[in-house]
């Protein structure tokens, strides 16, 4: 099986793994944690377009795990941290990666927030090398092994 479908596959297993403890994951941490990590993965690559960032959202929105939380929260928070990534990447990752390391209290949830990186950096069908790498980066700042996840 290619790469790439392996991917595919697993975002798939994922999404599945999330919905199925979308009753678990309603606290904050969580919630700010995964936000951070989707706009991190959403500028992975030190940019983002307009389109890039129209499709995260949608899928912020639409995603079911995350319907536990008002979607204009989730927008407010997601823009906050794409606006501290686009200003200085470096200084804004910093900042973003703390987000994200607010799940690890809660390794059910730490997982998730790497499940739904996951997902949104597979969303367009291409999880590429920098989408891999921070989302491996955000599996050391919660502790937890990246190669759990095929990273």
């Amino acid at each position: 099986m290619a790469l790439w479908d392996r991917f595919k596959e697993s975002a798939s297993t994922m999404q599945t793994q999330l919905t199925a403890k979308k009753n678990d994951l309603k606290s904050g941490a969580f919630r700010d944690s995964s936000m951070a990590m989707c706009a991190l993965v959403a500028a992975a690559d030190g940019t983002i377009d307009p389109s890039e960032r129209s499709r995260v959202a949608q899928l912020i929105a639409t995603n079911e795990v995350l319907q536990n939380f008002a979607p204009d929260d989730l927008q407010r928070r997601f823009d906050e941290n794409l606006a501290k990534l686009t200003a200085d990447f470096a200084l804004g990752k910093v900042s973003v990666l703390q987000e994200i390391a607010k799940a690890k209290k809660k390794p059910a949830e730490a997982r998730a927030v790497v499940q739904i990186g996951i997902v949104i950096g597979g969303a367009d069908g291409d999880f590429d090398k920098t989408e891999q790498a921070v989302v491996r980066e955000a599996c050391y700042a919660l502790d937890l092994p990246p190669h759990e996840f095929d990273l």
